[in-house]
């Protein structure tokens, strides 16, 4: 079973915030402020928060930003990941991925499954790398936030995370980019 390695020293992430949505403004964001709260909570660090309209093109141009960005380590975006003509969050983060991680969705699906039964299917929630930036795309309602937050998130953005954890390969994902 997993634990935490409490020898080592915890290292904040820096950790941006994007709400898509067309209907939500940052007095109604929920799910943000569930996110945010969450990160704070844990000790990371809020590097930027935006809400977004449902426009493929400026999720992915706002995504390759915030990847060029050394000041984010990760973003997490919530909204826009369902099956609706509306839903491109999931399009715009596979048009910015490097490498896709394929197990955060089928991992986001178990959790979902035991929280709200076979509704877990129209989630396509997802996750990858790019510039060396961890992307996460997670559904729009506050519980999906959380769950997601709570199982997956928090402890594999927690260096002390063991058996293995994202910030301890943090610094190598990039490391094709040296090889001659």
């Amino acid at each position: 079973m997993t634990e935490n390695d409490m020898t080592k020293d915890f290292i904040p992430v820096r950790i941006a915030v994007l709400t898509v949505s067309d209907s939500r403004d940052a007095a109604q964001d929920r799910s943000g402020d569930t996110l945010a709260a969450r990160i704070e909570a844990a000790g990371h660090h809020l590097a930027c928060r935006r809400i977004l309209r449902d426009e493929r093109d400026q999720i992915a141009t706002q995504l390759r930003a915030w990847c060029a960005d050394p000041a984010i380590d990760a973003v997490i975006s919530t909204g826009g990941t369902g099956l609706t003509g509306r839903d491109v969050t999931v399009e715009a983060h596979r048009d910015v991925y490097e490498k896709e991680i394929d197990a955060f969705g089928t991992l986001f699906a178990i959790i979902s499954m035991n929280k709200i039964g076979t509704s877990a299917v129209q989630s396509r929630a997802t996750a990858g790398v790019a510039q060396g930036t961890y992307l996460f795309a997670l559904p729009g309602s506050p519980g999906a936030c959380k769950d997601a937050w709570d199982e997956i998130l928090a402890p594999q953005l927690d260096y002390r995370h063991e058996p293995c954890n994202f910030v301890e390969i943090m610094p190598r994902l990039e490391e094709h980019k040296q090889r001659k």
